[in-house]
């Protein structure tokens, strides 16, 4: 099941809920490293990046266990165990979040340099710079990091780098600063809905969090912290690709579970386009249109456009009269789906860190090769409107970020199987 066959011309119609978001729950799952008792997490993903994030948490002493209704309850069995296995760690970038719990909890820290996405540098600086300013001691050798510290002393942190704030360093950083003694600040801190969630079930289990949402992070170090109840926000990435695919297939999809809040700003770029989108407190209406105009974006951290959804508007896009640009500002070699949407036949041309688009009548359907999530699901929307069959290999990617995607994308009408 490693190739996704689609049959594209078919216009998306329906009603799709959207599943929660894989971004809040990996850190909140690691976090519960930090407590003590048993924890519950409501509208958890199944995905294999919430696999991997589950064996390395059995592997540091927190039994997982899933219930029927989409729940882990989490209850940390042992606290000796501070390493996390490389095999695990390599599979993920996001495994570097038990980084932050494990130093803070159990004073130690050993984890592999993370794997994940093939798109470019992915530098962790930033989180050990967040961790040796709370007083850890660090020390890099074969390709491992291994942080120590008897005790976390609170300090003012700036995270900031040439490409914006960090959403796993800030969520590291806050995660270890939970248990430091005295007032941690973090600055320039990254400001997702996901982060957000996170300094939310935190502040659930007993941490003393301000400044939720904002730039600047004000964190009283506790001394324990308790199990607690959750329930995961709604993904926010994967209510944007199906908003491009209802608009890109000029079909009409109903969203369930999608907050508006946290997608005003693809919202605001598929309006500018042309399509017509209504908004309600969990819900978004997406209707799409015969004739839309070409568009400029660049990709920035939260609240603007982002990163996660730069390939799905860029395949869109291949199919608009007239010539477009997007620029990706946070990872600038985030690209490697361009080559295949040529194969389709795509009029895109790359200059650094910005593909110009020239918008064709149609994509035809062809063999292509997913090289990540993102990517994936941009090649996903492509076969949805090319002329014939498209073949998508190494589509594993997408069951990373993306629940029952195929099933899905078939309840709206997409002729779409695995092989």
């Amino acid at each position: 099941m490693d190739t996704l066959l689609i049959k594209g011309g078919k216009s998306l119609r329906g009603t799709v809920k959207i599943s929660g978001a894989k971004n809040a729950a990996l850190p909140i799952l690691a976090s519960t490293i930090l407590s003590r008792g048993t924890s519950i997490i409501h509208n958890v993903p199944q995905l294999s990046d919430v696999d991997v994030i589950v064996q390395i948490l059995s592997s540091l002493g927190v039994a997982v266990h899933r219930r029927s209704d989409q729940a882990l309850v989490c209850c940390v069995n042992e606290e000796t165990s501070y390493a996390a296995p490389s095999e695990l760690v390599k599979k993920m970038r996001a495994s570097i979040c038990v980084l932050g719990p494990l130093l803070a909890k159990r004073k130690k820290a050993r984890i592999a340099f993370p794997g994940g996405c093939v798109i470019g540098d992915r530098p962790i600086d930033l989180h050990l710079k967040g961790m040796e300013a709370l007083g850890a001691h660090v020390q890099v050798e074969n390709n491992h990091i291994e942080l120590t510290a008897q005790k976390l002393n609170g300090n003012s942190i700036y995270l900031g780098s040439s490409f914006g704030s960090t959403v796993l360093g800030t969520a590291n950083v806050m995660m270890a600063a939970v248990l430091a003694r005295g007032k941690t600040t973090i600055k320039n801190a990254a400001c997702e809905p996901e982060v957000e969630e996170l300094a939310k079930f935190l502040n659930k289990m007993g941490a003393q969090i301000s400044g939720i949402g904002s730039r600047t992070l004000i964190i009283e170090g506790v001394d324990e912290l308790r199990g607690t109840e959750h329930r995961i926000i709604s993904d926010r990435i994967e209510a944007g690709t199906f908003m491009i695919a209802a608009a890109m297939t000029r079909g009409s999809v109903e969203l369930l579970n999608a907050n508006p809040l946290y997608l005003q700003s693809i919202i605001t770029t598929l309006k500018k386009m042309g399509t017509v989108i209504v908004e309600e407190s969990n819900r978004i209406v997406v209707e799409g249109k015969d004739n839309y105009l070409p568009v400029s974006i660049e990709t920035t951290p939260y609240p603007g456009f982002p990163t996660d959804l730069q390939a799905q508007l860029t395949s869109m896009l291949t199919i608009i009269p007239g010539v477009s640009c997007v620029t990706e500002k946070i990872y600038p070699h985030r690209f490697a789906y361009v080559k295949e949407l040529l194969k389709m036949g795509a009029c895109i041309e790359q200059k650094k860190a910005s593909v110009y688009i020239e918008g064709i009548k149609t994509l035809k359907g062809t063999t292509v090769f997913a090289s990540d999530l993102r990517a994936s699901a941009a090649l996903v929307l492509a076969g949805l409107v090319a002329v014939g069959e498209t073949q998508i290999k190494q589509i594993h990617h997408i069951q990373r970020g993306y629940e029952n995607l195929q099933v899905k994308l078939s309840y709206l009408g997409a002729d779409i199987n695995y092989k």
